[in-house]
């Protein structure tokens, strides 16, 4: 999904906040308690997806997994999809179906090398406790890599794809250079919350943010079961 940060993104305008740090503090640390809290919900509506989705076919799961693209697609273009309770709903539907999608995969998982998913929790867990903390902390400006990621993000899945189809299997190095990707992204959300995000821009935000805990979540689980 897009999340190009507005004009105002920019580390000269972050100066008219110098008057009232205390107050913008204040401000980010409650929008990121929203942010959280609407991560958490998604999180429990993807679980529970898993868990519906557990027996699904891994063609429907495929289905499943378009519809998720497409909906975070629509989200982009449509601004109303991108806030208030409209949005919050759009982006817990977007969890369920997503979930639905991992259903097989998780089940698989879960049967065959169970191993591989608490690593790869645990590594998510531990991966957006780093990122997280360091996105709202640091004052290095992190917002301005945000359109050369996505560039970047977008080759390493097309050529991860083009892999896919001609049979290759799994790369490691690109499994790892997704994680190193989504991980930084990460960040850049956290600093998006601290430096310039209203109470508007929560839901588009917490999107973000669960669809990047699902890519490293996983990212990892590829890396932790390749071979297995």
């Amino acid at each position: 999904m897009s999340a190009e940060p507005t004009s105002t993104g920019s580390s000269s305008a972050l100066s008219v906040f110098d008057a009232n740090a205390g107050a913008r503090a204040a401000s980010s640390t409650f929008i990121l308690g929203q942010v959280m809290f609407l991560v958490a919900i998604a999180l429990a509506f993807a679980a529970a997806g898993t868990y519906i989705g557990r027996n699904l076919s891994f063609r429907t799961a495929e289905i499943c997994w378009f519809g998720t693209f497409g909906m975070l697609l629509a989200q982009m273009f449509v601004p109303v999809l991108r806030e208030g309770p409209v949005g919050m709903v759009w982006m817990f539907a977007l969890a369920l179906l997503l979930g639905l999608g991992m259903g097989p995969m998780i089940a698989h998982y879960a049967t065959y090398d169970s191993t591989a998913l608490y690593q790869a929790a645990g590594g998510t867990a531990l991966t957006v406790g780093i990122m997280g903390s360091y996105g709202f902390a640091t004052s290095h400006d992190l917002i301005r890599w945000m359109r050369p990621l996505f560039f970047a993000l977008l080759g390493v899945f097309a050529i991860s794809l083009i892999l896919i189809l001609i049979g290759s299997g799994e790369n490691l190095v690109l499994n790892l250079a997704i994680y190193v990707i989504v991980s930084a992204y990460l960040a850049i959300y956290f600093q998006i919350i601290r430096r310039q995000a209203t109470e508007r821009d929560v839901v588009w935000i917490a999107t973000g943010v669960f669809i990047n805990i699902i890519n490293i979540f996983l990212t990892l689980l590829r890396i932790f079961g390749n071979g297995r």
